[in-house]
């Protein structure tokens, strides 16, 4: 288990560095976790460390059923432990608050099936009502229940969050979540009139996403920038 807790130790610090690098922090607020297979654990940073800071050695090993650490985010704890403990497919969660994630997030009809990166997620987002922070322990059922079986949900005025499979899936799918909201609010801004594809040509190009090119979700992506943060940034694996 040593060997194995430290690849994902490094993979998902890797993950907060790599969501830094592409500016999808707020701060010291939102989280990242990933499930240790085998065991009731997950992974996930310790409260007050910007995501430039963490590392393989200091992200924070917690029970999903257990107490709170008292270095740990609250909200991050009860949501992180809320989802893996329901969603036994969910190897990771990511969680965010970018402008443009809350901006979609604050809009009645959510994300729209405007761009190719939208189309991704084409009937296949959950919605979540705002509750206010995340730190009541019955929100849990309700932020379950919302997210269902997907692996996207919208936290109505808060922000996004993925619940992929593999650390590589979740960071890809947020990284394209985050660009449809971009694309959708410049899309907006404009102000002309818009184009949707017919619900066919959606769901379609939802279907040629998954596995593209042969591949599992986020392989392809998570190792080239696997490659260049080993060039750029290599203190995640410390």
């Amino acid at each position: 288990m040593e060997e194995e807790e430290r690849e994902y130790r490094q993979q998902l610090a890797a993950c907060y560095r790599l969501a830094a690098k592409f500016g999808m922090t707020d701060l010291v607020s939102t989280h990242i976790s990933a499930a240790l297979p085998g065991t009731h654990d997950i992974l996930i940073n310790r409260y007050g460390l910007l995501f430039h800071e963490i590392s393989a050695s200091n992200l924070l090993r917690i029970a999903v059923d257990g107490d709170i650490p008292a270095d740990a985010n609250p909200a991050g704890y009860l949501i992180h432990t809320a989802i893996h403990s329901a969603r036994a497919d969910v190897g990771c969660v990511m969680h965010t608050h970018t402008a443009a994630g809350v901006a979609v997030s604050c809009q009645k009809d959510g994300l729209l099936p405007i761009s190719q990166h939208a189309l991704q997620f084409y009937e296949a987002v959950g919605y979540h009502d705002y509750e206010g922070i995340a730190l009541l322990k019955a929100e849990k059922e309700r932020l379950v229940a919302d997210l269902g079986e997907h692996r996207v949900l919208i936290l109505r005025n808060h922000g996004l969050l993925v619940a992929g499979r593999t650390i590589a899936e979740t960071f890809t799918l947020m990284y394209n979540l985050e660009h449809a909201c971009q694309i959708q609010l410049r899309v907006q801004a404009a102000g002309a009139p818009l184009t949707t594809p017919s619900p066919e040509i959606c769901r379609l190009t939802a279907r040629q996403h998954e596995g593209f090119g042969g591949q599992p979700v986020g392989e392809a992506e998570w190792a080239a920038l696997i490659r260049d943060l080993r060039c750029t940034d290599p203190q995640f694996e410390d």
